[in-house]
């Protein structure tokens, strides 16, 4: 389905819009590419959306042309409200403006009970921030049934990244705790204006009904955050901080205390939440 809007270049010079580099903005043009985007979050026939970082809504109409039932997009910048009111003429009552930073929204409150797919350009300065909001929400399963998000190719990586590779952290810890992700494709520089100087990553990331393996989700930030942020460490010194028999909880939970955190499945990382979580 074709909307009858201008081309994405001639709405931005209309309403004399430029990505601003301190909100993170690199804009799509490339119509197909973001039709291609929309279709990776899945049949959209009688879904509703969730976007953040709308810009000027090129990914916005493709979601809307491809067939999505509603779609709820958060902008923190004023300048860009214009151009998405016309989205929301062109789509009468479809299209939900909600001028707000999404990293202080609530989004049940502001979602209700409503189901809903998550899918965006994601600014880069708040990409990943954003993705560890959703993935540490206190409830789970979480407001959304699953996340189709652009983030720098470093980032992409680091999501999805397996034991033992120079990626795997903190963040692909938390993500294959509770999601099963994957990177679809990547998104080239020239795709975008201005073009960043790195390339992007679309990540599809779908929750699992429960987590990997069972821990407290507190305590697993606070043993992941103790183990990578001294990596070069073995985990009997990284982890000493959070307990004086560190060592010993260490080899409750079945790892030999010289490992170095990177060597640790998310498994592992779970059941090193489990011994060094406080009694009840």
């Amino acid at each position: 389905m074709k909307d009858s809007l201008p081309p994405l270049r001639e709405v931005i010079a209309a309403h004399d819009l430029r990505a601003k580099k301190s909100l993170g903005q690199n804009f799509l043009f490339d119509l197909n590419l973001t039709r291609r985007i929309a279709r990776a979050a899945g049949p959209l026939d009688g879904a509703t959306l969730y976007e953040v970082g709308p810009g000027p809504g090129g990914l916005t109409r493709a979601l809307l042309a491809e067939s999505a039932k509603r779609v709820v997009a958060v902008e923190r910048d004023p300048r860009c409200l214009p151009a998405l009111a016309e989205i929301a003429a062109a789509y009468p009552d479809r299209l939900q403006i909600v001028s707000a930073d999404a990293l202080k929204l609530d989004e049940r409150a502001l979602l209700g009970s409503t189901r809903v797919r998550v899918a965006a350009n994601l600014p880069y300065n708040i990409g990943t921030a954003l993705l560890v909001k959703w993935l540490t929400a206190p409830a789970w399963p979480p407001f959304w049934d699953s996340l189709t998000l652009m983030f720098q190719r470093e980032v992409a990586m680091r999501i999805v990244a397996k034991p033992g590779s120079e990626a795997y952290g903190r963040l692909s810890v938390l993500a294959q705790w509770r999601t099963k992700p994957k990177i679809l494709f990547d998104v080239a520089r020239s795709a975008f204006v201005p073009p960043p100087k790195i390339t992007s990553s679309i990540v599809r990331l779908e929750p699992l009904a429960k987590p990997l393996a069972p821990a407290r989700l507190a305590d697993l930030e606070k043993v992941t955050a103790a183990a990578f942020g001294q990596r070069r460490k073995m985990l009997r010194q990284s982890l000493k901080p959070l307990a004086p028999d560190a060592e010993a909880r260490i080899r409750a939970a079945g790892i030999e205390p010289t490992v170095r955190p990177e060597q640790l499945s998310v498994a592992a990382f779970a059941s090193l939440a489990r011994e060094f979580s406080p009694s009840p």
